[in-house]
């Protein structure tokens, strides 16, 4: 496996590269520490650069110190350019399976510069995506899966099974059922259809968490499970599940169904990956070998 983890001087970053660093990987994982120093347009002073050069570079060694301690091969790295660019276009050249960025905890302009990073990473990359956040970490790890039963959510199971956890690791699947038609209501629909639709909804949640449960068993891991019913958004439901049951991870895949629910269910695993108070990852699935 390979990972490619942006960094920058401020603590986020260094909680990030922590987390990362103690987590057990697939054996084998290689690690990329990388930098970028956005240019300063429309002036040029020499010391300023240098000096911009040299913390980028000293971020990146000290981020990397955790990685070669915890026994992975690391290289590092340091770039100019736009963040945002810079950190997508490198995730395609090195052909990495995932990008790591930590959430910053700033405010007003900085949290919506800093923000539109992750957002744009999340979004654009072409490779599973983790946003790492330093809140407190429950120990032993809470993993909740989210799915909806697409094949972008049987690749998160997937992922989640394919790899070593901590010891002691709990994990939860959890369906939101997804209304057939929330748009019509009687008369378009008799009482009696919609009933039918609803159970018809419920049945598709419902193999959505076998189909994941299946998956994590025959991985040696087991699950809880828990279907929630509509009281509000997929998103309201993902994140309040993850608060409520305290986990440290939430694993989504990236989009679901095609044409407009597809967007819809894309615009949901971005909404988790940005207003969560935990970490979160965004699972696409691998590209085949060319």
């Amino acid at each position: 496996m390979k990972i490619l983890i942006a960094v920058d001087s401020s603590g986020a970053s260094t909680a990030a590269a922590r987390q990362i660093a103690a987590r057990p990987w697939p054996a084998g994982t290689i690690v990329q520490v990388m930098n970028v120093i956005e240019p300063m347009y429309g002036w040029r002073i020499p010391d300023v650069e240098d000096a911009l050069q040299r913390s980028a570079e000293q971020t990146v060694q000290e981020a990397a110190g955790y990685f070669q301690q915890a026994g992975f091969e690391t290289t590092t790295t340091v770039h100019h350019g736009d963040p945002k660019t810079v950190i997508v276009d490198q995730a395609s050249e090195s052909d990495a399976d995932f990008v790591v960025i930590g959430s910053h905890s700033t405010s007003g302009v900085m949290q919506f510069v800093l923000g539109s990073v992750a957002r744009a990473v999340s979004r654009l990359s072409t490779c599973s995506v983790e946003i790492v956040r330093a809140g407190p970490n429950p120990q032993p790890l809470r993993v909740l899966l989210a799915t909806d039963g697409s094949e972008c959510s049987q690749a998160a199971a997937q992922s989640v099974a394919q790899r070593p956890w901590p010891p002691g690791a709990a994990f939860r699947i959890l369906s939101v059922v997804e209304p057939s038609a929330p748009l019509f209501r009687t008369p378009y629909f008799s009482p009696a259809v919609m009933e039918q639709l609803r159970g018809k909804d419920m049945e598709r949640a419902q193999q959505a968490v076998s189909s994941a449960e299946s998956v994590l068993f025959e991985a040696g891991l087991e699950a809880s499970t828990t279907i929630a019913v509509p009281a509000a958004t997929p998103k309201e439901l993902i994140l309040s599940e993850a608060a409520e049951w305290g986990a440290g991870l939430i694993v989504v895949g990236s989009h679901g169904r095609r044409g407009v629910s597809q967007l819809w269910l894309g615009s949901v695993s971005e909404a988790v990956a940005l207003h969560a108070n935990c970490s979160v990852e965004i699972i696409r699935r691998p590209h085949p070998p060319t």
